[in-house]
Parts: structure tokens; C-alpha cells; sequence
């Protein structure tokens, strides 16, 4: 899903949290950044700690010794900016595709936040330099493969950390791949040599799988209300009955999920004359199926799992993750295993359970469309010419493999746990793969979505001349306008379903929606 930040826009980092909203703006929209005078001066509190403690003999984790399994090594005083190098270098370990530019740029805002709690003990000037990155437009290459969500997201993280080194691949702006160094320079920005603590607080955190959780979260939103977009054509266009989403019937069972849902049902399908033409005393569509029936019950009950999801995230976006941590006031440093994943990875993978069962009953819903001994008077496949036409026959078989695909993702990581680390991190939470299989699961949802669109609009124009509810009016409009043609003879689909799914990811069907009645629940 793409938006685009209005120009100029920076958003302020202080010791509170970033909101999802800021995360977004950076991460998708591309926002600039810059620190506060009060971030800037809690982390100069907590860096005089960090300092303090590198200059005593007492040893102090992460300060003047090693890492994980060589933590009990003592490193001298002259071999720390060393230890610091090293520990970036080897755990910039990643391998496989890159990232995306919103997932890099969205965990670099999100460690950025932490950082500037003062609770990690690196230096302002370090910090300033991720800023500086971020407003440049500078992403660090960022590779699929490589973190366990414990410590946190390791090997994402290092890769960013590397830039700061003016090590290592980036993409400039206008996406040109090109070394570190050179981005940097051209962007006149200086590299940094890291000093103590500063390359472990640049890579101990969840950052990874939150900013993905968090972008999630802002497409589900969209999505959910396009899949009550999506049921109210099917409903209207089955001649199905709207009298099971009356409110005092939600009532006898208070989620506030399905109520929402069933609200927009009623008011997408207000005013509809398709609805109104089989609503007398001779309709005997009492009971419709349940992928019509029961689409409040599903989508609402993928609303309260969001609503979860949402609540973890904004948890963890006020949360300081490092180990070990400075607590200025105390004058002190201490382990702690608050870098692990666990409550953010259980609920990428709750979320990627409800978009699957959300893409299931939609495509229930469409295939109803295609048989017609379902259909209630539609020509077989919606097609012109059955026979010689095979009309939406395949774009149904595209759902499928779809739905197919997500259920497969809807598989838990968060169950899995493989140790490493020589057992010092024998547990992990795996929360980079349950936020990396979520990305694909919805954008599975939202090309589910849009072929339901596609086909109730064209189930709509063979119900002509009864006419659509304004909203569902609205839609079909769109999509008209928008190239895809109403019923005719074959033609090449593939363009359409990809203009339908741009329409459904760009938030143009909500949008189209929302300017006839009002904005969705």
C-alpha cells in the first residue's frame, strides 16, 4: 500500500513514543526527521553513565566485554572501538532478497525512537546520523533472511548500523544502489566510529518486526472496511436478504467488531433498489449462506483481533528495548530480556490467521457468483456467452490459489524456536518471520478483495435495470471510470483484476464509498 507525505513534512522524535501514524509517514511517506532538544539531552544523561563504566576496571556487559556466548570475556580498553566494528560486521549476516524501502526505513525510525529514549547510552551524534539518513532518503540494503526475533531483529539491524559506519550497500534516494560511503558523502553526511555500547544499542531491539506489525495494522484497517465494501455488493448482488445485520440482532451478541461491520452493512446497502425488489411478502430468502450471512461475524471478529494487535503495538512502541539498559537516574546499567519478540511476534501471526479467514469467506462469496444454480438468475460465470465465454471462471481460480497460499501462511512462527548463540539464546521468538509471511498474507488479502469487487460489480450490471445502492453505485462507477469495462465478450482479465487491486490497495474503493455516506466504521 502506497501513500505520499506532503512536502516538507518532519516528524519530531523525543523521549515519548512515536505514534503509528508517524511511523507511516517515515516509512511509507517518506517524512523527514529530525531529534528534539530534550531527546538530545537524555541520551548525553545516559551516555555519561555508559562512559563512566567504560572507565572503570569492574567489568560491564556490552561496555568492555563481549556479546551473547562471549560475554564473560573482559576486552581492554584500546580493543573497544574494535569490538565495537566487529560486532556490527558479523551480524550484518543477512542473505536473500532485499527488504523493502518502507520495512528499512520504518525499523531505523522505530530504533531511532528507542535510542532517543536515553535508556541506551549512545552518543546524540550517532543518533543525528540515523536522522540524517532517514531525511536524506538513505536506506540501508536490508536482506530477508537473517534474524531470529531474539536479540531482537540482529541482522537487519547491523545492516543499518553498517551504513552509519560507511559500510556496506544502500539505495539513495531515487533507489540507485550504491556503497555507504559514497551516499553519505553525496549527502554530506559523515560516518561514524562507534564507541562503547554504541554498536549493541544499534541492533538490540524488535524494531524489525514492530515496524512491520505497525504498517499491517494501517493496511488491515483499510482492508477490513473494503471487505464490508466487498459483502455488501455480493449480498445485493445474490439478492440476498440485509435483514440479518439489524442492529438489535448484533446486539444479542456485543462484539464490537461485528457490530461495526454489520453497520456498514446496513448503511452500504441503504437506498439499494436491487435489495428493495425482493424485500415484499413473496421473497422466501430467509436463510442466505453463510459466507453472506455470517460476513459481519468474520469480518468483525478479524476487527477485535486488529484491535489486539493494535493495543500490543502501541505497548511496545512506548517501550526502551536494549540489553543491557542505562538508567541514568541510578547511575547504572543492567541486562534485562526485554529484546525478546514473543509479544509482538504472537499477534503477526494472530493477524495473519483472521486476513486468511477474511480472504476465505470472500472468496466463498464470489464463487457463489460463477454457479448458477447459486446465483439466482445469473448466466454461468457471469459470462456473456456461456460456452463461447468463460467469463470469470478463472479470476475465481486466482482467489483460490490465493487463499490457498494465505492459509498456508497462517501457519504460527511464533511457535517455532530454534536455538543459537551456543545456547545462550536458546529460545527465539521468530518474530521477523511471522511479520515477513504477514506482509505477503495482506497483500493476498487485498488482491482477494478486489477480485470479489471486480465480480460483484459485473453480477451489479447484469442485475440492470434495477440499480445498486448509491455506495455499491459508487463503486461500480469506479471501476468503470477507471478502464475496466462492464459485461461483454472475454477479454484479457489480468489487467483488470491488477487495476481492481490497485483501486482496493490505494484505498480509491473505501474512498469512493465514503464520499456518497460517509466515512466507514
Amino acid at each position: 500500500m502506497t501513500t505520499t507525505a506532503a512536502p516538507g513534512t518532519t516528524v519530531m522524535i523525543g523521549i515519548a513514543p512515536v505514534t503509528p501514524e508517524e511511523v507511516v509517514a517515515v516509512a511509507r511517506e517518506g517524512a523527514a526527521v529530525a531529534l528534539t532538544e530534550e531527546s538530545v539531552a537524555a541520551m548525553a544523561r545516559a551516555r555519561t553513565v555508559v562512559e563512566e563504566l567504560a572507565a572503570a576496571p569492574t567489568p560491564a556487559y556490552g561496555i568492555s566485554t563481549g556479546f551473547g556466548a562471549l560475554a564473560t570475556r573482559h576486552i581492554p580498553t584500546e580493543m573497544r572501538a574494535r569490538l565495537q566494528r566487529s560486532l556490527v560486521r558479523s551480524h550484518a549476516a543477512g542473505s536473500g532478497p532485499e527488504v523493502e524501502r518502507e520495512v528499512v526505513r520504518g525499523l531505523m525510525l522505530l530504533r531511532l525512537s528507542t535510542l532517543a529514549t536515553g535508556h541506551t547510552g549512545i552518543r546524540p551524534e550517532t543518533a543525528k546520523l540515523i536522522a540524517g539518513l532517514l531525511s536524506a532518503g538513505i536506506t540501508p540494503v536490508v536482506h530477508e533472511h537473517g534474524s531470529l526475533g531474539c536479540s531482537g531483529d540482529l541482522a537487519p539491524l547491523s545492516h543499518c548500523a553498517l551504513a552509519l559506519m560507511g559500510e556496506g550497500q544502500v539505495r539513495d534516494a531515487t533507489g540507485s544502489l550504491m556503497p555507504a560511503a559514497e551516499a553519505l558523502a553525496a549527502a554530506g553526511l559523515e560516518p561514524v566510529e562507534l564507541g562503547a555500547k554504541e554498536g549493541l544499542a544499534l541492533i538490540n531491539g524488535t524494531d524489525g518486526m514492530l515496524g512491520m506489525l505497525v504498517l499491517a495494522l494501517a493496511d488491515l484497517d483499510m482492508l477490513l472496511r473494503t471487505a464490508d465494501v466487498a459483502a455488501a455488493m455480493s449480498v445485493e448482488g445474490q439478492l440476498a436478504t440485509d435483514r440479518v445485520f439489524a442492529p438489535e440482532l448484533q446486539a444479542l451478541r456485543p462484539h464490537p467488531g461485528q457490530a461495526a461491520s454489520a453497520a456498514n452493512l446496513v448503511a452500504l446497502l441503504r437506498d439499494s433498489g436491487v435489495v428493495a425488489s425482493h424485500r415484499g411478502p413473496d421473497c422466501n430468502r430467509v436463510q442466505d449462506a453463510y459466507s453472506l450471512r455470517c460476513s459481519p461475524q468474520v469480518h468483525g471478529a478479524a476487527r477485535d483481533t486488529v484491535a489486539h494487535a493494535a493495543l500490543v503495538a502501541s505497548r511496545e512502541l512506548a517501550s526502551a528495548i536494549d540489553n543491557p539498559v542505562v538508567l541514568p537516574e541510578e547511575g547504572r546499567v543492567e541486562s534485562n530480556g526485554n529484546f525478546h519478540g514473543a509479544p509482538v511476534a504472537y499477534v503477526l501471526d494472530f493477524l495473519a490467521i483472521a486476513a486468511a479467514d477474511v480472504a476465505s469467506i470472500s472468496e466463498r462469496r464470489t464463487d457463489r457468483f460463477l454457479d448458477k444454480a447459486r446465483s439466482h438468475g445469473l448466466p454461468p460465470f457471469l459470462a456473456s456467452d456461456p460456452g463461447v465465454d468463460s467469463g470469470h471462471m478463472i479470476a475465481q481460480y486466482t482467489q483460490a490459489a490465493i487463499v490457498s497460499e494465505m492459509k498456508r501462511l497462517a501457519v504460527p512462527a511464533s511457535v517455532d524456536s530454534i536455538p543459537s548463540s551456543a545456547m545462550q539464546e536458546d529460545h527465539v521468538s521468530m518474530g521477523w518471520s511471522a511479520a515477513r509471511k504477514l506482509r505477503r498474507s495482506v497483500d493476498g488479502l487485498s488482491r482477494v478483495l478486489a477480485i470479489e469487487v471486480l465480480t460483484a460489480a459485473r453480477a451489479l450490471d447484469f442485475r440492470a435495470p434495477l440499480q445498486p445502492s448509491p455506495a455499491t453505485g459508487a463503486v461500480v462507477t469506479l471501476l468503470r471510470s477507471s478502464g475496466i469495462e462492464g459485461p461483454g465478450p472475454d477479454r484479457h482479465l489480468s489487467p483488470e483484476i491488477e487495476t481492481a487491486v490497485s483501486l482496493v490497495q490505494s484505498g480509491a474503493v473505501v474512498r469512493a464509498v465514503e464520499s456518497v455516506i460517509g466515512d466507514l466504521s
